[in-house]
């Protein structure tokens, strides 16, 4: 049995059956139910067309629901002689799915959760252990989402801006469960590139590849975080890294400069530096310059900042921070990064110990305390 193959058929066969008449909800639901019986049949007789045969055992699902309803809803559905789809029917469906899974009316959440089951072809299972909640809390959460979506029009255009930040939102959300987030939002993104020449699919999956090929120097053996600094770069995968550059130039060869692009373009700096020392931060500067113009994002300019303290120095990097917005997460870890830059290590240690106490996550708030009391210990000293 191939999981990718079948991961990679569903939005296929979603599509056929909503072109056909069914409204998303019920097509999604048929699908997943001819994929229980995918798997029960193929694992001893492997299909020569696995696509047609999905189309059709989904299609006969959807009509026996259907069927069970009539006599409540008094629904009349033509179902003979309609054509198989092909190849490019099949691309645009799916391109159309991608739209349909990001509608403005969901929440980011909801909108990721639906585009990895209706998209990804992932089961509400593996949706729930990667999110780290219960099976049937996602359940509803994709339920509300396919209602939410089941009355939009399935021609209308849809917001490739929206797609891409929901694909964005499921790759930072890593590993976790029995599914890579991050490796299965570079193949939902690989699809929708090779779909469209949107040269922004293109740079959000060149800013994938660049940021998933330094993810083993990420952590150490202790599962302790690495700055990227002191990050063994001999773990970097410089194939992913070979491929991120190439598909960065294409892009940026068209000329229509976006968000992502410029943050891969960031990206792709740091992985050309071999050593941290090397890193080219007048030109990373010039990029973040670059992000802001395009987004006004105060992430961006709080990242800025930092480059800016490594380009012109600390005092500069601490002028550029006092514009921003102390309220900002990471505000008062990068301020206690310059301030240590700075020669201010009394400061510094402050307030490593205060970002600390604001840090999100668990790996992030363990760095931070050893930063602040490799201070103290240094005071002390």
């Amino acid at each position: 049995m191939n999981e990718t193959l079948l991961r990679e058929l569903v939005p296929m066969v979603i599509g056929v059956l909503v072109r056909r008449g069914a409204d998303f909800a019920a097509a999604e639901d048929a699908v997943q139910d001819a994929l229980v019986e995918a798997v029960r049949v193929w694992a001893d007789d492997p299909l020569r067309d696995p696509l047609g045969w999905l189309i059709t055992v989904a299609w006969r699902k959807f009509l026996d629901a259907a069927r069970a309803e009539t006599s409540r809803r008094h629904r009349e559905i033509r179902v003979e002689s309609e054509p198989p789809p092909g190849p490019s029917e099949a691309a645009d469906d799916t391109l159309r799915l991608y739209f349909l899974c990001a509608h403005p009316s969901l929440t980011p959440a909801s909108a990721v959760a639906l585009t990895l089951r209706a998209v990804g072809g992932l089961t509400t299972r593996q949706i729930a252990q990667a999110y780290l909640v219960p099976e049937a809390t996602m359940a509803q959460r994709i339920s509300r989402a396919k209602r939410t979506v089941s009355g939009v029009r399935f021609n209308q255009p849809g917001d490739v801006a929206t797609v891409l930040r929901v694909l964005y939102l499921a790759f930072n959300e890593g590993y976790s469960g029995d599914v890579d987030l991050a490796e299965e939002a570079i193949r939902l993104t690989r699809q929708l590139a090779a779909m469209t020449r949107h040269e922004e699919v293109a740079g959000l999956l060149a800013l994938m590849l660049l940021h998933h090929a330094r993810r083993a120097a990420r952590t150490d053996p202790g599962g302790r975080l690495v700055p990227l600094a002191e990050q063994d770069r001999g773990l970097w995968d410089t194939r992913l890294i070979a491929e991120g550059v190439d598909v960065l130039q294409a892009a940026l060869a068209r000329d229509r400069l976006g968000e992502f692009q410029a943050q891969a373009a960031i990206a792709a700096l740091h992985a050309d530096a071999r050593t941290a020392t090397e890193t080219d931060w007048v030109q990373i500067v010039e990029w973040y310059d670059e992000l802001v113009r395009l987004t006004d994002n105060p992430v961006a300019r709080l990242n800025r900042a930092v480059a800016v303290g490594e380009a012109d120095g600390a005092r500069a990097g601490l002028a550029a921070l006092a514009e921003l917005d102390p309220a900002l997460p990471r505000h008062t870890a990068v301020a206690a990064y310059l301030h240590e830059r700075d020669g201010d290590p009394a400061t510094a240690a402050r307030l490593y110990a205060e970002a600390a106490r604001q840090a999100a996550s668990v790996p992030e708030r363990d760095h931070l305390t050893r930063q602040a009391a490799r201070l103290n210990a240094r005071l002390r000293g």
